[in-house]
């Protein structure tokens, strides 16, 4: 499996805080059947700073006591960015890193809002040539309220990637509900852990991968696990016509 979405590196964000939590992750996610992920550190979220020459160097060091270690896991460079009005100038300074250097980004919204430029940042974002990826909308409170923000968002031709447990209800029934619903409106395109350490904020995505193939047959199984692979060649992913969900009445859950 790919995992594209991870805090992995060590003392960075709020992941893992030494080096050994971080090999203990990687053994973990070697354990999961994971063989390759996007090391993916906050930056911009008005706590972290995290720029792409610092992650590079990091997941260099990484990968090379992994091989020290004998942990047969793959760490590319990513970053988790929290939407910002100067993220075109940072991406053409070189401060924001697309994932594994791909046309692909990854956006977070702040937990209980959608900016209310957001849909005009990621339209300029897909003029400067890269393609957005919204990282857990599942666990924004104003899209759990009203789901038809992301449908306008993903209909204008943003992605979209679920976290493995919401699927798997780590975070709750109504935030595992909404998950299903995104995945039978065709508004996203990824399933990924946000992994953060081994113990509350695990990987879960054998788990969530399980689920899927259960409720949903092979054919949506294999399309997020190609999708996966895909992004990290740079490749177009596959994404099919979007539909609007039913408003939510209530979400309840950690966000």
């Amino acid at each position: 499996m790919i995992d594209i979405h991870c805090h992995i590196l060590h003392g960075v964000d709020d992941g893992p805080k030494t080096r050994t939590d971080s090999l203990a992750m990687a053994q973990a996610a070697v354990n999961e059947g994971i063989h390759t992920i996007i090391a993916s550190p906050h930056h911009q979220n008005g706590i972290y700073i995290n720029s792409r020459l610092d992650i590079e160097a990091k997941v260099m060091e990484f990968n090379r006591l992994m091989q020290e270690e004998n942990i047969p896991l793959t760490v590319l460079v990513g970053q988790e960015t929290r939407l910002h009005r100067d993220m075109i100038k940072e991406l053409q300074m070189g401060v924001i890193t697309p994932l594994n250097n791909t046309k692909y980004v990854f956006i977070e919204f702040p937990s209980g809002e959608v900016p209310r430029y957001a849909e005009q940042m990621l339209f300029e974002i897909q003029v400067a040539g890269y393609t957005p990826i919204i990282v857990h909308p599942e666990r924004n409170r104003q899209i759990a309220e009203n789901p038809s923000i992301l449908y306008n968002l993903v209909q204008k031709g943003s992605l979209t990637q679920l976290t493995a447990a919401s699927i798997v209800g780590k975070f709750g029934k109504a935030i595992q509900k909404l998950s299903y619903q995104l995945i039978e409106s065709n508004l996203t395109h990824f399933i990924a852990s946000d992994a953060h350490n081994t113990t509350s904020r695990g990987f879960r995505l054998k788990e969530a991968y399980e689920k899927i193939c259960k409720r949903y047959g092979d054919e949506t199984f294999y399309m997020y696990m190609e999708n996966a692979r895909l992004l990290i060649n740079g490749e177009d992913v596959y994404c099919y016509e979007p539909q609007n969900v039913k408003k939510q009445r209530k979400i309840f859950g950690v966000f």
